[in-house]
């Protein structure tokens, strides 16, 4: 059940109002608290493909306040920027005064490295500046807030009056969420003989030298990478790896992100995901759900691919989405390396989409903090254009790692780590980047096409790739080139019939039969064209997803049920949803009429020719909400013909 917060309960209305997930829901306080609970769960909502995620390594983009830049140990701390392994002085109030910056731009989220309190000491000539070696989950990093700030997580939650909480509250005023970066496979690692030294608020409640109650494993480091045990229960590159059997273990850190959350965290990205079980996973993310019902998530399977059974079956089954690796180096290898294959290598992900039940739910990315940056492959900042246009306009959720905008790279040693965690200098608002970025951010929130739409290849060479996101009446045409200049005869774009303009340059295009004809590509170059067709409109507003059902052409795949939204079981008045690959089918269906309501529904198929198939159930149950925007996630259960 979720909490009720007691300052909302004791009132006349129990109001929740939530910007983010565009729902206001007010309960009458004649309801039980079942009934409030209920409504509560069934109507939060955070639709999180049309954000434009921005990735900062917090200690290295903007310092906002020196006093803090010191932190409890002043020889981990370099005010001359040169040593790579120290801290640079970066801190939350630095973000506070650039997020104008990032508003501006486009940017809708922030996705930070972890806040938490860290070991204070070196480690192979390398201080915990990434914020993955966490000595206390419940309290934040010293050299992040205020220096008279107190750190503590349980003494500021009633307060809230830190840099953090100051942070919160400046992002959602601009209607912009915030990622937090969360670690639960370990915690740090051998310091000068202590190991696994972890806290709660302060209070030493494990050792990894000293394991009396078994919150670690004691396996030694991974020696086989194909060894699926191992990879889950040994360490990496030394680091205390949590017991995940332990239960007072895993009621500490999903107390701890908890409290996060109820401090106004919208969003969580989990580190290192590969390495724990899977039935772990489930535990937390329907704990974390329950308790903050519009939470999104997404984690890092490094090296994750469609082709790669595990992470994919993490991707469907594991509550939470994930980091799109196989895509990203796709794409470096096509745009940054030059790879003979080129945007083949990028279709070729795509073409496997189906394997996902949310596709377009992946975070896509060119590169991050554990590899290098992807001008240190290729300097060419018309090929980093090309890129980014390419996630910003693709399926997925694009996110940006920092500094990218402004060209930001240092390519000492290839720009491995630490080199691609450069202290960003410049914040110039004119970069063509920059504006690129606003741009298509824009396109994102306005077009559903883009973010919820199917995708589909128009045109496609190693040095050309034409494609479509369609959604309904709403259409995305993209060209983009990677070679010189380049003129195509003609090119299927789906627009309306008429004269269209680029999104980037302005330049206009006249589209004819819903064709393009001797489109001519500079060298380089990037089209976009957007259409927007009518938005579905409705008191509430359900998003449904449906996986698992193999269609064939000329089939559809619709809604029935016990309402007169879905037809009241009259099959021919179901609501049909549209197509987005071979296993999902997706749809926004308004109610009106039934919104409030407990009703019943379930799955068919329109098939041309024959008689409809339904699913073999007894239909599914649900509390439309009286407001708002829901989603439902089901798969199809085998069917039966009518």
């Amino acid at each position: 059940m979720v909490s009720t917060p007691p300052s909302q309960a004791s009132s006349s209305q129990y109001e929740v109002t939530d910007p983010k997930a565009e729902v206001e829901v007010i309960v009458s306080e004649t309801k039980s608290d079942s009934e409030i609970d209920l409504e509560f769960l069934y109507t939060r909502d955070i639709e999180f493909r049309q954000e434009t995620i921005y990735f900062i390594v917090v200690d290295r983009f903007y310092d906002g306040d020196p006093d803090n830049s010191e932190g409890p140990n002043p020889e981990l701390f370099d005010s001359e920027a040169k040593d790579w392994g120290k801290y640079w002085g970066g801190d939350l109030q630095g973000i506070i005064d650039k997020l104008d910056y990032l508003k501006d731009m486009g940017v809708t989220a922030l996705w930070l490295t972890p806040l938490f309190e860290q070991v204070e000491a070196l480690f192979v000539e390398q201080a915990a500046i990434h914020g993955y070696w966490t000595k206390d989950f419940k309290r934040i990093n010293p050299r992040f807030i205020g220096k008279d700030e107190e750190p503590s997580l349980n003494k500021t939650q009633e307060t809230r009056n830190t840099t953090f909480d100051k942070l919160v509250t400046e992002l959602h005023a601009r209607k912009m969420k915030l990622v937090l970066d969360i670690v639960c496979n370990h915690s740090n690692p051998d310091f000068s003989g202590k190991k696994g030294e972890l806290y709660d608020d302060g209070v030493k409640i494990a050792d990894f030298n000293d394991d009396k109650n078994g919150w670690y494993h004691h396996y030694g480091e991974v020696k086989n990478w194909e060894d699926e045990w191992q990879v889950q229960n040994c360490e990496l590159s030394g680091l205390a790896t949590f017991n995940e059997n332990n239960v007072e273990y895993r009621n500490y850190i999903k107390s701890a992100i908890k409290q996060w959350l109820d401090r106004g965290v919208d969003a969580l990205r989990v580190d290192t995901v590969k390495h724990m079980p899977i039935w772990f996973w489930q535990e937390f993310n329907a704990d974390i759900v329950t308790h903050k019902p519009d939470v999104f998530i997404f984690g890092e399977w490094i090296f994750s691919d469609p082709r790669s059974e595990l992470s994919v079956e993490f991707a469907n089954e594991s509550g939470m989405t994930i980091l799109d690796f196989g895509l990203c180096l796709a794409i470096r290898a096509a745009l940054a390396q030059g790879a003979e294959g080129g945007f083949h290598l990028m279709q070729d992900v795509l073409d496997l989409d189906h394997r996902y039940y949310g596709a377009t739910e992946l975070i896509t990315f060119i590169d991050n903090h554990d590899m290098p940056r992807f001008q240190s492959l290729n300097p060419n900042p018309e090929m980093l254009r090309v890129a980014i246009a390419f996630i910003m306009t693709s399926r997925g959720i694009p996110c940006i790692y920092y500094g990218t905008e402004q060209y930001l790279h240092d390519d000492t040693n290839g720009g491995n780590d630490p080199y691609n965690r450069p202290m960003m200098t410049q914040w110039d608002t004119n970069s063509p980047l920059y504006r690129d970025i606003r741009l298509l951010s824009g396109l994102r929130r306005l077009n559903p096409a883009v973010s919820m739409g199917s995708q589909w290849q128009k045109y496609l060479t190693p040095d050309v790739y034409c494609y479509v996101r369609r959604y309904r009446d709403s259409i995305l045409f993209v060209a983009m080139n990677r070679g010189e200049a380049v003129k195509l005869e003609s090119v299927d774009t789906e627009l309306p019939e008429g004269e269209h303009a680029d999104i980037l340059s302005r330049r206009k295009f006249e589209v004819k039969d819903g064709e393009l004809q001797n489109l001519e590509l500079e060298a380089q170059d990037v089209i976009v064209i957007s259409h927007v067709g009518e938005r579905i409109k409705g008191q509430t507003i359900v998003r449904v997803q449906l996986n698992a059902v193999e269609t064939k052409p000329g089939e559809t795949v619709v809604v029935m049920g016990d309402c007169p939204e879905l037809g009241n079981w009259d099959i021919s008045k179901a609501y049909p949803l549209e197509y987005i690959n071979t296993n999902t089918w997706f749809g926004e269906i308004p109610f009106n009429e039934s919104a409030g309501k407990l009703i019943t529904y379930k799955y068919a198929l329109w098939r041309e020719g024959q008689s409809p198939l339904r699913e073999n159930n007894v239909g599914r149950r649900w509390v439309i909400a009286n407001e708002g925007t829901v989603k439902w996630r089901d798969k199809w259960a085998t069917g039966r013909e009518s």
